[in-house]
């Protein structure tokens, strides 16, 4: 069990916070969806009302490192902004992420001050990997020493950052190993994503249900194959499923499919027999676009047609499952839930899920589309636990370990 916030007194002490502030923006640059900003605030407001000073930093794209005034578009100011009316209180944006401008305003910071680097990304030794610094000594040189004047700045080190907790990046990784000696903890959010994510789905209550969706079985054959050990069923959705449909011999017309799978796809489903369900009807239309003809499809998928979301009866052989379920995990769309009406199995997997949080069932929604289809649906506070992280998620649910998470202070 690691160290969090609750654990450490941070009074007078600069405070490095590694969040994930990588939000979705419009056109003009306002911010579309400021749920990962919010997720945070609880860490944030203990650390300034404990009288720290805090130094918050976040990726936002992906650019690159390219030259920061020609690509404004990744700037952080946006986040500043919302910010300082989340926390009301100024949170000034520094000119960069590192260098002797940004050292002067974090040794000017007071006691409550919070202070927001920009996007870390503009240095290309942010994202240099491990592997391939271990490799060439110059990308080691260039992490090592981006990461040691991020590591200057602070006294104690807050990963709040699970979305990118299972990446090494620099600021993930690298900034923490050289804060030795000093605290090294995790916010409240990462302690409730390892709670649900790690304990939850380790030692769940029965039955236990998992929900699996997304375009392509590749993403999730890990975590299939790992979860089919610990759950009672998994349940197939989305346009993964007809890879799996399709290499049992269903013609699924144009759907995705991903046929190097195939022997792996009939193989699995050998093993799990009843425990993988996959869907028992399709809804299929000519093209991905609003209102488009649809027609629900049993036993074959027409050659001029495509499956693009689970059909009622598999919605209602889903539910049916659910319902006696005690513990519920999902990850990925039914469908194109983006485009109506290819949004319903999405949306009822939702809804059953709320029902069944009200009856005491722990749900937990796996962050990425799934999260974002929960939250468009008005649903994520009638889940147990909305995860912040997509790839994040994905890959702790297949029993990976994250060195992020492994380098902070243990209690």
């Amino acid at each position: 069990m690691k160290k969090t916030v609750a654990d450490i007194d941070v009074s007078g002490k600069r405070v490095l916070v590694r969040v994930d502030f990588n939000v979705p923006q419009d056109d003009g640059g306002a911010i579309t969806d400021d749920s990962r900003i919010r997720s945070v605030l609880p860490t944030l407001r203990k650390l300034f009302d404990g009288n720290g000073r805090l130094i918050v930093m976040s990726h936002l794209g992906r650019p690159e490192g390219k030259d920061r005034a020609a690509d404004a578009v990744y700037s952080l100011k946006p986040v500043a902004t919302r910010l300082s009316e989340m926390l009301n209180r100024q949170v000034p944006l520094a000119p960069d992420s590192i260098g002797p401008r940004v050292q002067a305003m974090a040794e000017r910071l007071r006691n409550g001050d919070v202070l927001l680097l920009e996007n870390l990304r503009f240095h290309k030794a942010e994202q240099i990997k491990d592997k391939d610094a271990a490799e060439d000594p110059e990308l080691r040189k260039q992490k090592d020493d981006f990461a040691r004047q991020i590591a200057a700045l602070g006294e104690v080190y807050v990963n709040e950052a699970f979305g990118t907790c299972h990446r090494d990046n620099a600021s993930m990784l690298t900034v923490p190993q050289m804060m030795a000696g000093k605290p090294r903890v995790i916010g409240y959010l990462v302690q409730q994503e390892l709670k649900f994510l790690g304990e939850v789905v380790a030692h769940p209550a029965r039955p236990f249900v998992v929900v699996l969706g997304g375009a392509k079985v590749s993403d999730k054959l890990g975590v299939i194959t790992a979860l089919l050990e610990r759950c009672d069923t998994v349940l197939i959705g989305g346009a993964m499923a007809y890879t799996f449909l399709a290499a049992e011999g269903m013609p699924v017309g144009r759907s995705l499919t991903e046929p190097e799978l195939f022997d792996q796809a009939r193989q699995l489903r050998r093993q799990a027999g009843e425990r993988l369900q996959l869907p028992v009807d399709s809804v299929a239309a000519a093209k991905i676009e609003r209102n488009a003809p649809s027609q629900v499809c049993t036993d074959a998928i027409a050659s001029d047609l495509m499956g693009l979301d689970i059909g009622p009866a598999t919605i209602k052989k889903y539910q049916s499952l659910l319902m006696s379920a005690r513990t519920i995990v999902w990850n990925g769309p039914m469908g194109v839930f983006e485009t109506r009406p290819f949004d319903v199995g999405t949306r009822a997997i939702a809804r059953t899920m709320a029902d069944a949080t009200a009856r005491g069932v722990v749900t937990i929604v796996g962050g990425g589309d799934s999260a974002a289809a929960v939250d468009e649906a008005g649903l994520s506070q009638r889940m147990t636990h909305v995860s912040t992280g997509g790839g994040a998620s994905l890959e702790f649910l297949e029993g990976k370990w994250f060195p992020a998470i492994d380098v902070l202070d243990d209690k």
